[in-house]
């Protein structure tokens, strides 16, 4: 009766174990990351007698939970995926909606400014449509600070994100080290603590979503996690930590650090997956080079607007002045230049911009070691190609940097030397990134807009033949141009030229007739000279067809004033025709004209190695928004992807972990069937029992 009675109370004990069980299951059916447990049953150890050995009754021999490392992995790693997706998607939608709207891009406000200037040149005298210039200029030089100003706000969302992920990221790597320490000590007994597992693996299923992790399990059931290049988060019940600090280089743009025990890392460009890893590639890839590609387009616009203004001639007479704020100005140059936080020394270098047309839209880190000849070295951000870099000096004599890639295609920009840097000192070189926040109209006096070339021609009144010259094109010269310079290049009744002609060909007044310092010269400028002899060429023309003559003006070295002017029809010998300086061109527009020009003009992004590489100011920003266009299309469908393959990896891992109720509830019928069916063995033995000491009364 004892063997029957004990058998009967391990069955008895064993359905109270599996309905305990069933009952867990049941009530975490919605706790994230639980695994549903179930208990492994055997025999106890049989009792051998004469007739054999008779069973003595069940016992339980684990509870385990249904789990898989293998899935649990791909959900973790599918999470920080989707994380980093989603965060980059998040970021780069606001910034195609910024960019492309109607109301918020810098197309609308460009096509106006064009416009007006176009408006303008069909009457260049009437002042309202001079007016109307200098508005859409204001609106176009704060639409490119309004647009800075969203991307500055993103940049600081971004900051801050970053540091609040962080700490996220520590608390649940304190977290998982606390239940390190803990499952290490239950393991010891020779058990896994499910419950404790689980709630591990959730934690770091949790810290994927802000950081890619790698995870290393360990003899005694603990996991070590590591995130970066293999950075150790979690060691055991040990843990080290990452914050967020400005960057060294730039103050602007946090950098993450991990931080253990007094030593301190970045790790910033080794950060991938998860939240941070979105927010971070996200500001690499995109927002720092559209910050850069709209400084560069700012930049451009002031340069070349203010350069045609500067050649040509107001209502007044006077030179052009500028529309727009001088980019150079000392301290604009100063912000260009971010020393880092490390250096010795207290140098502080500044960055001039010296051709818009070919800066590109990277950022540049510029080392100081010592060594001669200048010490200097510098390298290309966004490509990591190392420069060239040249001492040299500018008009003024100071000491300069010139900036080349290994090709030889100057970068646009210069670096002015002041106090000589430490040993190890780094820059950080950025020539574009406050290009659009530094633009801004500095001309208010609509007649000092400078529609009207400074030159313009004649045909004498007594000329026989019937040729006609052409209104001169200054094609190249100083900006502003010098009224001094030009009155002296065209005193009196301006420079003659006085038509030869021989049968059907002519010439205009011979190379060595003509006054000091004018020359007849090719398209890049240099004087016609016979490649035998060396003597100056004076060009000669077909008569009846439209010829182009090009003059040169050499006021001071460095300074040279080009003119191009078409000369057709059949002139006869000492017909003379004449340019003259420009003083009264009121009604003069052709200057006007060529400001228009420059909305087609190829002047961004400029290959001076290669002819027609470049694009238009238009085409310029609407290339960046075709850029970001396309990336925020890709990173739509990342997310459909990777969120496709992250409900993959759960339903995975819920089909074998995840608690199904219908399955509990037959088990909770089967097990009850069970502690019944044990408690009747007992009642059985007990009968049995009492039978037996009744035969005894």
């Amino acid at each position: 009766m004892s063997d029957l009675l004990s058998i009967g109370l391990s069955g008895l004990a064993a359905s109270k174990t599996q309905l305990s069980i069933t009952g867990h299951n049941i009530t975490n059916v919605n706790t994230p990351g639980y695994s549903r447990q179930d208990a492994t049953q055997a025999t106890r150890h049989p009792q051998f007698s004469g007739a054999g050995y008779i069973g003595s009754g069940t016992t339980l021999v684990d509870i385990r939970r249904t789990y898989s490392e293998f899935l649990t992995t791909q959900l973790r790693s599918g999470t920080a995926l989707n994380s980093d997706v989603e965060a980059y998607k998040s970021q780069i939608s606001q910034l195609d909606s910024l960019l492309a709207g109607t109301t918020t891009g810098i197309t609308p406000s460009l096509q106006s400014f064009f416009s007006a200037l176009q408006t303008a040149a069909e009457d260049p005298a009437n002042i309202p449509a001079r007016q109307l210039v200098l508005a859409e200029a204001e609106g176009l030089s704060r639409r490119f600070n309004t647009v800075y100003d969203r991307l500055s706000e993103q940049n600081s969302f971004i900051n801050k994100q970053m540091a609040a992920v962080t700490d996220q990221v520590n608390r649940l790597a304190g977290n998982i080290g606390r239940l390190n320490d803990s499952i290490a000590i239950a393991a010891a007994n020779g058990k896994q603590p499910n419950d404790l597992l689980d709630a591990r693996d959730e934690a770091v299923r949790e810290l994927s979503k802000y950081i890619g992790v790698t995870v290393v399990p360990q003899d005694d059931s603990s996991f070590n996690i590591f995130v970066g290049s293999g950075q150790p988060l979690v060691v055991g019940s040990s843990v080290s930590r990452l914050e967020v600090v400005p960057g060294q280089g730039d103050p602007n743009r946090n950098e993450v650090r991990f931080v253990s025990g007094g030593s301190r890392q970045t790790i910033t460009t080794q950060i991938t997956g998860g939240e941070l890893g979105g927010l971070i590639r996200y500001r690499e890839e995109v927002l720092d080079t559209t910050m850069n590609s709209l400084g560069r387009l700012a930049l451009a616009v002031s340069d070349q607007v203010n350069t045609q203004l500067g050649q040509g001639l107001d209502l007044k007479g006077q030179e052009g002045s500028a529309l727009f704020g001088d980019y150079n100005d000392e301290a604009l140059a100063k912000l260009r230049v971010n020393a880092f936080a490390g250096n010795t020394g207290n140098a502080q270098p500044s960055l001039r911009i010296s051709d818009t047309s070919v800066l590109t839209t990277s950022d540049y880190l510029m080392t100081y070691d010592g060594s001669a000849p200048s010490g200097y070295s510098a390298r290309r951000l966004s490509d990591g190609q190392p420069m060239v870099v040249t001492p040299a000096t500018d008009n003024e004599g100071n000491p300069i940097l010139t900036i080349a890639d290994k090709d030889g295609r100057d970068q646009g920009f210069q670096i002015v030397l002041g106090t000589q840097p430490a040993v190890g000192d780094k820059f950080s070189l950025q020539p574009t990134r406050r290009g659009a926040t530094d633009i801004a109209t500095v001309l208010d006096q609509a007649d000092q807009l400078a529609f009207a070339a400074p030159v313009r021609s004649e045909s004498a009144l007594q000329n026989k033949g019937n040729g006609v010259i052409g209104q001169p094109a200054m094609v190249s010269g100083p900006s502003p141009i010098k009224l001094d310079q030009l009155n002296t290049a065209f005193p009196g009744s301006g420079l003659e030229l006085r038509a030869i002609v021989s049968d059907d060909s002519y010439t205009l007044t011979d190379a060595d007739a003509l006054p000091t310092g004018w020359d007849y010269v090719d398209e890049n400028g240099d004087p016609l000279v016979d490649e035998v002899t060396g003597d100056l060429i004076t060009p000669e023309f077909k008569s009846g067809n439209s010829n182009t003559v090009r003059l040169a003006y050499t006021a001071a070295p460095g300074e040279v004033y080009q003119f191009e002017l078409s000369i057709s029809g059949r002139p006869q010998t000492d017909d003379r025709f004449s340019l003259k300086f420009n003083q009264n061109g009121v009604s003069d527009n052709r200057n006007a004209l060529k400001l228009v020009d420059l909305q087609t003009k190829q002047t961004v992004g400029v290959d001076n190695t290669a002819a027609g590489s470049g694009f238009s100011l238009t085409d310029g920003y609407g290339e960046l928004v075709e850029r970001v266009g396309t990336l925020t299309a890709q990173a739509r469908m990342d997310s459909d992807a990777t969120g496709a393959i992250l409900k993959q990896a759960q339903d995975n891992r819920d089909s074998l972990s995840a608690v199904n109720l219908d399955e509990e509830a037959a088990n909770l019928i089967k097990f009850e069937q069970y502690y019944n069916a044990s408690a009747q063995i007992i009642q059985v033995a007990r009968s049995l029992f009492d039978t037996l000491i009744s035969t005894f009364r």
